[in-house]
């Protein structure tokens, strides 16, 4: 699919083959007019992400690549999306909104407590989380420029997990024969008798 999307900022300085996310969906931005851009959505991304899902006239959050001199105001996000979580509450508190999203089984063990998650591309902290759901609070300046303030219970969201635990993860599983995966040599014993945890 081609969409094509108007941002409510200017595009300072644009190039053909830049990388726009939209909804934390990495792209390509391509025929720039003004504000106006165009993208090509491949069918992994309509498969894996709720891009599939967007109508005609749907405000998205969008976000130009950073660059590496850039101040890095949250935390590192790809724009490569996880998977699809669903919204189970929003609760107002105060001037903040709580929101809860079931999440699939898979991505669990990478989302922590205070650790960082992006929810439609924004960069969130998880305030608690178990094996099916996390929770973030979303402060009001959030719920003003992006679509987080017209979410939803049933909404479905895209998820992008803290990329630093999947390369920890694939880091310390030690590989014996093509295909096979064993057990990590790094384990709690290991860790203990080393003074990394008591």
């Amino acid at each position: 699919m081609v969409f094509v999307l108007e941002a409510d900022f200017d595009l300072v300085d644009p190039e053909e083959g830049e990388s726009i996310a939209v909804n934390g969906v990495c792209l390509t931005a391509k025929a720039i007019a003004g504000r106006r851009f165009a993208v090509d959505v491949s069918p992994e991304s309509l498969a894996r992400t709720t891009l599939g899902r967007l109508a005609h006239g749907k405000t998205v959050n969008l976000e130009r690549a950073l660059r590496l001199s850039d101040r890095l105001g949250g935390h590192l996000v790809s724009g490569h999306v996880d998977g699809v979580a669903s919204v189970l509450d929003v609760r107002p508190e105060g001037d903040f909104v709580r929101y809860t999203f079931g999440i699939p089984a898979n991505l669990a063990k990478y989302i922590i407590e205070k650790g960082s998650i992006a929810v439609n591309g924004i960069s969130l902290t998880v305030n608690s989380c178990d094996a099916q759901v996390f929770a973030v609070a979303i402060i009001p300046h959030t719920l003003k420029i992006t679509t987080m303030g017209s979410l939803k219970k049933g909404a479905s969201v895209n998820i992008e997990v803290d990329l630093i635990g999947k390369y920890v993860e694939k880091l310390l599983a030690v590989k014996h024969e093509p295909g096979q995966v064993a057990e990590s040599r790094l384990n709690p014993a290991f860790l203990a008798a080393h003074g990394y945890i008591r």
